[in-house]
């Protein structure tokens, strides 16, 4: 089935409920200009295949009548698109192919820097936080070190402390001794208790 014009213009849709839809009057609006614009297209149409007939027909006729040299061939038009021929079209969609590449390989190209870059510094990072833990181990066993001596002068602090001790008692237990032992005739309560 041909669409014509008349048929975009008869066109009815159906109303559908509880669904927001697109504006009726701005549909029909759309769909008059698109009218107007097919029926320039037909017309051109018909106006082209009328000259063609003419054309072609007025070709036949003097060829028949009596063989005259033939025209030269006039190159031929090229289609054009938006008024400028296919060719330059093409040339833009080439152009516009070529940029296209040459952004992509751009863009890969910076992505594969900043990729680059970006394990460069990762790397300088890790190599950088190693040392520091080498250091940093270093220095922890260092203070181990330290401190291990230490505690050993402290448990050594703490015998001899312990023995002076022991002694000092000792020696106050044998006085107590050889002190309770003398007076032992004295009665507790004459000592003043």
């Amino acid at each position: 089935m041909a669409l014509t014009p008349d048929d975009v213009v008869t066109k009815q849709f159906q109303h559908v409920r509880f669904k927001e839809g697109f504006d009726p009057d701005e549909v029909d609006d759309f769909l008059d200009e698109i009218v107007v614009e097919w029926r320039k297209a037909m017309t051109e149409n018909e106006e082209l295949k009328a000259k063609l007939a003419e054309y072609e027909s007025g070709a036949k006729a003097p060829a028949a009548a009596a063989p005259a040299p033939a025209p030269a061939p006039e190159k031929p038009q090229l289609p054009t698109v938006g008024g400028e021929p296919a060719a330059a079209s093409a040339g833009i969609i080439e152009l516009a192919q070529r940029l296209h590449d040459e952004h992509v390989a751009e863009g890969k190209a910076q992505s594969e820097k900043l990729i680059s870059d970006a394990r460069a510094q990762a790397a300088s990072i890790v190599s950088e936080a190693e040392a520091r833990g080498r250091e940093e181990m270093a220095r922890l066993e260092k203070d181990r070190t330290v401190l291990e001596g230490r505690i050993t002068e402290l448990r050594q602090f703490e015998r001899d402390y312990r023995a002076q001790l022991r002694g000092f008692i000792e020696g106050h237990l044998r006085d107590l001794d050889s002190t309770s032992s003398g007076s032992s005739s004295t009665p507790v309560s004459a000592v003043g208790l």
